[in-house]
Order: structure tokens, then C-alpha cells, then sequence
């Protein structure tokens, strides 16, 4: 299993798609095989979801992602975890353990203006772009 994380130093990043990186993590029974961090590689409607997906990522874990990120996730059938907080090693250890649940999301529109990478293309039908 392959698993990407929305990473703030060391921390799961609270809003998906600007986070500054992701840690991408492959799984095999209970053991962690390999960890890596990438940089964002660019927050645009519907690219994450299609890099993850032809990466072979199959969960994706986040504090909060927008509406339409979660729906692009499922129609890529990637698994998206939300309303999760902690650092890193929790989380991968919680995964390598099977006991990570996911909640509420922690996006709501608008929270993420001014945080880590913008959108670059807006897709909301009112032309602001808010997730």
C-alpha cells in the first residue's frame, strides 16, 4: 500500500492541496518499507488527485481537503483520510498498526487563503477561489 501525507515540518498539514510537501509512504503487511518526502508538486483542480493515482498511491491523509479535491479523490479511487493531526511517526505508525481513523475535515472555504501554496487556476463556478 502506498500512502501519501499532506506534511507541514514534520506535522500533518491541516489543508490538503498547500501543503509545502507530501511524505509518500509504502506499506507491506505491518512493516513501513519506505518513506520519502516530495515538494508540492502544485496545487491546480484535479492535478493531485491524477500525480497521486498514476504514482500508485491508494490513501491519501490530510487535517482538511476542499469539496471538490475529495470528490476527484474518489472518482481516482484513492482513499482520502481527513480530520487527522499529529506528526509523521504517529501517523505512519498508527497506519503500520491499522488503528488511523479519520473525521471531519478541518477545511472549511476560505481557511486556507494565505497559507502555504496557492491555487494556481481557480474552478469554483463564482470565480473565487477559496480552498
Amino acid at each position: 500500500m502506498k500512502i501519501a501525507i499532506s506534511t507541514d515540518n514534520g506535522m500533518v498539514s491541516q489543508h490538503f492541496g498547500r501543503c509545502p510537501e507530501f511524505t509518500i509512504i509504502e506499506i507491506e503487511g505491518k512493516s513501513k518499507i519506505k518513506q520519502e518526502n516530495i515538494t508540492n508538486p502544485g496545487h491546480h483542480p484535479g492535478f493531485l488527485p491524477k500525480f497521486f493515482s498514476e504514482m500508485g498511491v491508494t490513501v491519501v491523509i490530510a487535517g482538511g481537503a476542499g469539496q471538490r479535491a475529495q470528490e476527484l479523490f474518489k472518482e481516482k479511487n484513492i482513499e482520502l483520510l481527513v480530520g487527522i493531526s499529529g506528526t509523521i511517526d504517529e501517523i505512519s505508525d498508527k497506519l503500520v498498526n491499522g488503528v488511523l481513523k479519520g473525521g471531519e475535515s478541518f477545511c472549511n472555504p476560505g481557511k486556507g487563503k494565505g497559507y502555504g501554496i496557492d491555487k494556481t487556476v481557480c474552478d469554483s463556478d463564482d470565480g473565487v477561489c477559496d480552498h
